[in-house]
């Protein structure tokens, strides 16, 4: 399905850029692994594309330079989905991917949105905000692993995308300083405002106080609540799968907990695991996958999913995938577009009329 070349070179994409996801996955079977190594590469690519696309100081040249990264992506999709990838082994191998599993295009265009809700410097008010956006970037990936475990009931579905949460909600806690410091703030508006610090002051001045540390912990315990309720899911899913699962359940709720023994201070500090306590993981996720055929059910597979994770779901239970771009990315990507003409026309009427 993939060609030998490319995979070896999106697992060591995965090797060197994902150390959490390149330990969990190495639980998962090889017909599993191997699509969700190039399925986490392209996504890696997409990511780094965005981030990288950034050069202290320069933050007009920064936007520019993200929406047009955005717009490549969107590009690359539309060939992968075209079946003509770019020349490039992440995009062959996805290209691979969507093809064998009929990979609902819903799902990696809804990661595409929350790329391009970056290169447009949204930021977000409320809670709920933060978790459209790690739908998005996350919880889609969720929907994704499902889809290559051919996985489609909408309960199980529905209890990856509340880990893709989860999991993004750790990131997010970890990168309070780093996201500051780069211009950016991903935790909700509101709760910083209760806290008495405002968004405007702590990006002129990260510094770690107990406002900061009440608001980092507010998001680990989301994150917490929405770790114990997937694991619900991960009894729907095929038994040589739940290790890797677990695995990835336990290695980023792991990274949470370093951040509360830290105090909380994702400003001055980043939380890291090390390689002993990986191993622990991998033996407890090993052990809970071997007695989870033989323990009750829990009546949190039938939760409804977060209202903000549902369009995952549904596109990803679908029979038949749905086709066309949903109306909220064509809106983001139009408005990168306008942005981008925008900056042209300026740029020509300076030259123009040079002073």
């Amino acid at each position: 399905m993939i060609a030998t070349a490319d995979l070896d070179a999106c697992r060591e994409l995965i090797r060197t850029g994902s150390y959490s996801f390149h330990a969990a996955s190495r639980l998962l079977p090889e017909r599993v692994r191997a699509p969700a190594l190039a399925l986490y590469a392209f996504c890696r690519v997409a990511d780094d594309a965005v981030d990288e696309a950034v050069n202290e100081g320069q933050r007009e040249e920064d936007a520019e330079a993200k929406r047009r990264a955005v717009l490549s992506l969107r590009d690359r999709l539309d060939l992968v989905y075209a079946g003509r990838p770019r020349n490039a082994p992440a995009d062959r191998a996805f290209a691979a991917v969507v093809e064998e599993f009929e990979m609902p295009r819903a799902l990696p265009e809804a990661l595409l949105e929350g790329l391009a809700w970056d290169a447009v410097g949204r930021s977000y008010d409320s809670f709920s905000g933060v978790l459209d956006y790690s739908a998005r970037v996350a919880a889609a990936v969720g929907a994704m692993m499902c889809v290559l475990m051919r996985v489609r009931d909408p309960d199980v579905l529905a209890r990856a995308c509340d880990l893709g949460l989860a999991m993004q909600l750790t990131n997010i806690a970890r990168d309070v300083g780093t996201d500051a410091r780069s211009g950016r703030i991903y935790l909700p508006r509101d709760w910083m405002e209760e806290e008495g610090l405002p968004v405007e002051e702590f990006l002129a001045r990260p510094v770690v106080d107990d406002r900061i540390r009440a608001v980092t912990r507010r998001l680990l315990r989301a994150a917490d609540r929405l770790y114990l309720r997937s694991e619900a899911g991960v009894c729907g899913l095929p038994l040589a799968c739940r290790p890797g699962i677990y695995a990835a359940r336990h290695i980023y709720a792991g990274i949470g907990g370093e951040i509360a023994r830290n105090g909380y201070d994702s400003v001055t500090r980043r939380a890291f695991t090390t390689r002993r306590q990986k191993l622990v993981w991998l033996g407890l996720s090993a052990t809970r996958a071997a007695i989870s055929p033989f323990g009750p059910g829990c009546a949190t597979l039938h939760a409804a999913p977060e209202p903000e994770v549902a369009f995952l779901v549904n596109a990803a239970a679908r029979a038949r995938p749905q086709r066309g771009r949903s109306e909220a990315l064509i809106s983001v990507l139009a408005q990168l577009e306008a942005q981008d003409r925008q900056i042209s026309r300026q740029r020509l009427g300076n030259r123009a009329n040079p002073i």
